[in-house]
């Protein structure tokens, strides 16, 4: 057996090195197979006798995942071809090898439940139980990867009647203030504004999720726009261990904002006492985001985005507050009974003329309530602020692994819901893969330490 070496994220390319046996006991042991089996099995003695092992087509499916075969067609033509790699996969010798078919069968059933959310969220709890889950900060971003299916032709938008210059008349403007307020009431939920999810259970959320394929677009590395055609995956990650804590399917076209308070929900279920901070990109930039994370006891770490804002008077473009030269205050503290910002005198009042005179505070006090958007503990700027913000880059790995080693960029399915399977199969086995690594290096260590 190969040596872990450390609970790390390259820990899984240890466990991968196992031999196949190994390893397809090592991963698929972190999952409830006869859970899953449960759900797809035949629940009625009418009809056709089942003559198909359901079971070895599950964990077939995880495996393949785990071998990176392509296609189900791949996966049958190994099976048919290596003996070997069809017993470990538990069919028996006496079993026939199912078709394409019949795999096409058990992911509609799949797609009709939630059991892979459910062992998802059975196999997280199962590690912050046994200790490898202790985060303080989690990260959260998309990830965008393509449908199977070519892009259908983009339809001309109707051309609408040029709008009237000038201002309307009050009674025409409270009139047509009430069939705004009716049309964004009549609205699907994520079609509405951000702040109309705070008070939505995150069942409701869940299930209101587009998952059609559709137009996405957004800025690479280098400022420009990038199109694609498919779905996008939201991730909740902890920055330390890296365990995938949420994770959220979608269209394309959804915008990362409205996918924050889903996952921040879902992560707020997981009661991990551990956690501090919620940190995300400027994407994550919105109100309600903030106001939910306040409402979960964290703080938010979510770089700024101007949206054409002047900088208010008498405050630097952090907002900490500037003294009469315009010199900024140092960030000192945070008093999380008072929810209270410190700030304390600019290091060249020591040899500012003015410094006995007065005019200027020795401490400036700021409650982030004020403003959760602009105040955040600790304060946008500092040291530590910029510390923790780093750590976001735990999710963006995590998001490389998923398309390098595990297939999210290998959709072969035309409908969203099957494509929400592919997808959900894939974290379940990234998150098993990391339980498997960690358990293995807690038996090392124990080994060492005896």
């Amino acid at each position: 057996m190969t040596i872990i070496r450390q609970t790390s994220l390259f820990g899984i390319q240890e466990l991968y090195k196992m031999e196949p046996t190994q390893r397809y006991d090592s991963i698929i042991s972190e999952i409830d197979v006869d859970r899953i089996f449960h759900e797809v099995n035949k629940k009625s003695r009418r009809g056709a006798p089942v003559e198909l092992n359901y079971a070895a087509m599950i964990i077939s499916s995880f495996i393949r995942i785990v071998e990176r075969i392509p296609t189900i067609k791949d996966l049958v033509k190994r099976l048919n071809d290596d003996f070997v790699f069809k017993l470990n996969c538990g069919f028996l010798v006496s079993d026939e090898t199912p078709s394409e078919a019949a795999y096409s069968r058990l992911l509609t059933k799949l797609s009709d439940s939630s059991v892979l959310e459910e062992e998802q969220k059975k196999v997280v709890l199962q590690a912050i139980v046994e200790g490898f889950i202790s985060d303080n900060t989690v990260a959260i971003d998309a990830t965008h990867f393509e449908a199977r299916d070519q892009a259908p032709p983009k339809e001309d938008k109707p051309k609408t009647e040029p709008k009237k210059r000038g201002r309307k008349p009050k009674e025409e403007r409270e009139q047509w203030l009430l069939e705004q307020a009716e049309i964004e009431a009549n609205l699907p939920l994520y079609e509405k504004k951000i702040e109309a999810q705070l008070d939505v259970p995150l069942t409701d959320l869940r299930a209101e999720v587009p998952q059609a394929p559709k137009w996405g677009i957004k800025k690479n590395s280098e400022g420009k726009n990038v199109f694609w055609y498919g779905y996008k995956g939201h991730l909740a990650v902890g920055t330390s261990s890296q365990y995938i804590l949420q994770s959220l399917f979608s269209s394309g076209s959804l915008n990362d904002g409205k996918a924050a308070i889903p996952l921040l929900k879902g992560v707020k279920e997981l009661a991990l006492s551990s956690l501090r901070y919620q940190t995300m990109d400027a994407g994550y930039d919105y109100e309600p985001i903030y106001e939910q994370v306040h409402r979960m006891g964290n703080q938010s770490i979510i770089a700024y985005n101007k949206k054409n804002e002047r900088e208010p008077i008498g405050f630097d473009k952090y907002f900490a507050p500037t003294c009469f030269r315009e010199h900024s205050y140092r960030y000192d503290s945070f008093d999380a009974n008072y929810e209270t910002l410190k700030f304390t005198r600019p290091k060249e009042c020591s040899s500012c003329p003015l410094a006995n005179e007065g005019i200027c505070q020795k401490v400036y006090k700021v409650k982030i309530t004020q403003d959760l958007r602009r105040y955040t503990a600790p304060a946008r700027g500092s040291k530590a602020w910029r510390t923790i913000f780093k750590r976001r880059t735990a999710v963006e790995r995590v998001n490389a692994y998923l398309k390098e080693f595990f297939q999210l960029n290998n959709v072969r399915y035309r409908t969203g819901k099957r494509a929400k399977v592919h997808f959900d199969m894939i974290t379940l086995i990234y998150n098993a893969s990391k339980l498997a690594a960690d358990r293995m290096n807690a038996r090392l260590n124990q080994h060492k330490t005896a």
